[in-house]
């Protein structure tokens, strides 16, 4: 008799973590790498989240917590839909999570039977169906390519929904192609939802606070009050804060859903970290100013990747709404040789190879559902995207 569960053979490591720790193998054998692999802020903590979570110490809010989470954060939860989103939600329809993976665990858990399926614009997020298949439910994929600017159409997601439907993920701004949502775009979809009332939705709005322009972020209970009765919005302060390894995630929804999705926690994990709660609390009632100053880093950041990125050989890199990805697309030097004479095959191959000959590492596209294409996170600073561009380039150049 096997050990190991057979849920464990329908899922596979994080893409993304594993390409992480391969670059800090490689530094750590004296390798010189540029890590563009990793979706996490390079700016510290604003000074006034992390005064907070001191005072919380001093105060000696150090004890376990709700399952939940605190009172102040969901209060804090309810007021920054209400203000941001426009959505109203009570205390009893929220709850705060480790981060936004264990939200969309602890969803999928309470709500998903064998067979019941998802459906999964591609490219997605690589932790989506893995989820979904180890609680045994069906990812359903649909193909959102360059040409449909990696955005679901009304009409793919009205052909994908079967009677087993459960769920439709949707992720605007997206990991990993940064593309957004415009009201319009997300009101031709929420008109198909609406039409199939045994659907609900997930919605991961985890970068919301990073769009460029003029873009005005929307989100689909917003924009159709109607499904409020059947979405979960989940959002979190680790991409809009700086607050990575603080691990709060929260979400809004059916008081129902909120009730299972508490069980399941207090089973799980219980309350998240209090004082990464107390910290939470300063960053949603706190001042704002941080997101503005990150926010133009990050449009500035990518308007030069995409620059080099599109001044590269073989390369065709679209310039994204939002978060701080580009998804640029290699199919061009699919078929060609590297330098030490590697024969590029796949976007897999296309990042290998880079990370070899020139110490850049980036996510190959297929781990995301969609290649051949790699996705570059910017969250570093403007010195070494510029370096690791030039090096892209040169690696591009060198291609025969």
């Amino acid at each position: 008799m096997a050990f190991l569960a057979d849920a464990l053979s329908r899922v596979k490591p994080s893409a993304t973590i594993a390409v992480t720790q391969k670059a800090r193998d490689l530094k750590a054998q004296g390798r010189e790498i540029i890590s563009l692999s990793v979706g996490e802020p390079d700016f510290d903590t604003p000074e006034n989240i992390k005064l907070a979570a001191i005072d919380a110490i001093r105060r000696g809010e150090t004890k376990y917590t709700p399952v939940s989470g605190i009172q102040p954060l969901r209060e804090a939860i309810v007021k920054k839909f209400k203000r941001e989103n426009d959505l109203d939600y009570k205390v009893g329809q929220t709850i705060v999570c480790t981060g936004g993976k264990q939200v969309l665990y602890n969803a999928f858990v309470c709500t998903l039977n064998a067979g019941d399926e998802v459906i999964i614009p591609a490219p997605y997020w690589v932790s989506y169906p893995d989820m979904v298949l180890l609680v045994g439910g069906k990812p359903v994929f649909v193909d959102c390519p360059l040409e449909n600017d990696f955005k679901l159409k009304a009409e793919d997601l009205e052909r994908a929904i079967t009677p087993r439907t459960k769920w439709v993920i949707l992720n605007s701004p997206s990991n990993p192609s940064g593309a957004a949502y415009t009201r319009d775009e997300l009101k031709a979809i929420t008109d198909v939802l609406v039409r199939h009332e045994h659907v609900w939705v997930l919605t991961d709005d985890m970068y919301e606070h990073l769009v460029f322009g003029d873009f005005q972020f929307t989100t689909p209970a917003q924009i159709e009050p109607n499904l409020i009765h059947r979405t979960l919005t989940m959002n979190g302060v680790s991409k809009a804060y700086a607050m990575t390894g603080w691990r709060i995630g929260y979400a809004a929804g059916p008081e129902q859903l909120m009730k299972a999705m508490d069980m399941v926690q207090g089973q799980q994990t219980s309350g998240a970290c209090s004082i990464a709660q107390w910290a939470a609390v300063e960053a949603l009632n706190g001042p704002q100013d941080y997101i503005a100053t990150a926010r133009k880093a990050f449009e500035e950041r990518r308007d030069l990747v995409v620059s080099m990125l599109n001044q590269a050989k073989y390369l065709k890199c679209p310039t994204p709404e939002g978060a701080f990805y580009v998804y640029p697309s290699c199919a061009e030097a699919i078929g060609k040789t590297t330098p030490s004479g590697k024969l590029i095959e796949t976007d897999e191959d296309f990042v290998s190879g880079l990370l070899e000959q020139e110490g850049v590492a980036a996510v190959h596209g297929s781990a995301f559902g969609l290649g051949p294409n790699f996705r570059i996170s910017y969250a570093t600073s403007n010195a070494l995207l510029e370096d690791a561009c030039n090096k892209i380039q040169r690696f591009c150049a060198n291609l025969r």
